[in-house]
């Protein structure tokens, strides 16, 4: 996937209710929902002097984060992301890994990844050996994904998100998590060359702080 552009906005739920009706009358829900939403638990990676949240709090330009992700409590399907940003221009690229795979991982046990079909793989290794990247922290929340044709326009709502320091339960879906502070719903709009303006029309709210909100610095509140 190449280089997309990203809105971010954090909203109230008073707002959801009507970007729901909006989203609801112009797009259709993402096909992997149930009625309309899915869970996403996400483990975090960092180096120890906390590269990725230095340069998300700092603002850099141009940063990068690694992470393990499923949905819906799903084990059978875990995939490696890695989210590079480029001011407002995000890239994602992807590996699958096995659940045996993820906690090696997660023990430590690494040597396996440097002989991966995966370019990604490889690269995560190598970032874990030269940067100190670890496991660091998992976040959880309830996504509502909208997506349309023109565009390949994808309008998320984020909310309930939460958040646990024990990395060694991410593949146990019921880990102990806790809510990440005050965390507010989070609208996402990302869009290849153009954003219609059906859709455009449709995101329109009074006050709604654009931003970029990281639900990963988020969930680092309590270390």
């Amino acid at each position: 996937m190449g280089w997309r552009h990203e809105w971010k906005y954090e909203i109230n739920a008073g707002d959801v209710f009507a970007l729901r009706r909006r989203l609801r009358a112009v797009a259709r829900p993402d096909e992997h929902t149930r009625d309309g939403r899915y869970t996403v638990r996400s483990l975090y990676f960092d180096t120890p002097t906390d590269k990725a949240l230095r340069e998300k709090t700092d603002g850099t330009a141009r940063r990068e984060k690694f992470r393990i992700r499923y949905y819906n409590g799903d084990t059978s399907l875990i995939r490696l992301e890695k989210k590079s940003k480029l001011d407002a221009l995000g890239c994602k690229r992807s590996a699958p890994l096995a659940p045996a795979q993820v906690r090696a991982i997660l023990e430590g046990e690494i040597d396996w990844m440097l002989a991966s079909p995966d370019e990604l793989v490889r690269e995560l290794y190598a970032k874990m050996r030269t940067q100190g990247l670890r496991p660091r922290i998992i976040v959880d929340y309830t996504r509502e994904p909208f997506v349309y044709g023109p565009g390949n326009v994808r309008v998320t709502l984020d909310y309930g998100i939460r958040t646990g320091l024990d990395c060694m339960g991410f593949l146990d879906p019921g880990c102990l998590t806790v809510p990440a502070g005050d965390a507010p719903v989070i609208l996402e709009v990302k869009w290849d060359a153009f954003l219609p303006d059906v859709i455009r029309q449709a995101v329109q709210l009074t006050g709604g702080r654009a931003g970029a909100f990281s639900k990963y610095a988020q969930s680092r509140i309590y270390g």
